[in-house]
């Protein structure tokens, strides 16, 4: 029986390949489940016409450099100036730190109150030069001058408030009190270094003043200095031998 079945041959169907349907239809994607889902067609005014970034144009930049630039060599300038000022009046006036020493020191009662606290009153003479052959010196309210053993205040007493003008020495005579607690341990720890026959003490002057420059006033600086002294003795009323005296002073603004 002869075979009636149309043989179709390779080459036919690669010239002819049959039609295929689109897994999905045009204008349309599909969702993870397979679903197509319709595009969104985004109107071509909105294509056409995106919103523009804004960006600081060139001239703005400019100008704030250039501002930038100004207040820099402004502020140079002003250093430059102050440095050329306080030069020139270093080189013109010569200042120089005040110095003080202490002449004498006398004991006026040092002992114990009923409550176990020590009572001290010394009476200091110092003297104060200035040493400027053209700076003079405003001792303003609120000098102190303090004695110390250790690392305890003793007593205390006021800088009378003066003008000392140039190249002066000043004397003064500055009453000093104090009262410290606990004093029956600071008394014992005096009397033991006292048989040795050499006490540290600690004069500390704390002073504000205001500096003169020809008719001008300048502003308020401190003096702060302090003097280590070794005396012979801590008897009452009686003239006291300072041994060594060894003095330190500083400016604070």
């Amino acid at each position: 029986m002869a075979d009636q079945r149309q043989k179709i041959h390779p080459e036919e169907l690669e010239a002819h390949p049959p039609p295929t349907a689109p897994l999905v239809p045009p204008n349309s994607s599909s969702s993870e489940k397979g679903t197509p889902m319709q595009v969104q067609h985004i109107a071509p005014s909105l294509q056409h016409h995106a919103i523009p970034a804004i960006y600081p144009t060139p001239k703005r930049r400019s100008c704030f450099c250039k501002c930038i630039c100004w207040t820099l060599s402004l502020f140079v300038l002003i250093i430059i100036v102050l440095a050329a000022t306080v030069g020139t009046l270093y080189l013109v006036f010569k200042p120089k730190l005040p110095n003080y020493s202490v002449e004498t020191l006398r004991i006026s009662d040092l002992g114990l109150n009923f409550d176990m606290s020590l009572y001290a009153k010394f009476d200091v003479k110092i003297t104060a030069n200035n040493p400027n052959k053209k700076i003079g010196i405003y001792y303003e309210k609120g000098g102190k001058l303090s004695v110390w053993y250790t690392n305890t205040r003793l007593c205390e007493g006021s800088i009378p408030k003066f003008y000392q003008g140039h190249q002066n020495k000043t004397v003064l005579n500055v009453s000093l009190n104090g009262q410290v607690q606990s004093g029956r341990t600071l008394m014992a720890a005096l009397q033991q270094q006292q048989q040795t026959g050499q006490v540290p003490l600690d004069l500390k002057v704390h002073a504000p003043v205001a500096i003169k420059l020809g008719s001008l006033k300048l502003m308020k600086v401190k003096v702060l200095g302090e003097c280590k002294l070794v005396v012979d003795s801590l008897s009452s009323n009686n003239l006291i031998s300072i041994k060594a005296s060894s003095c330190k002073f500083r400016m604070k603004l």
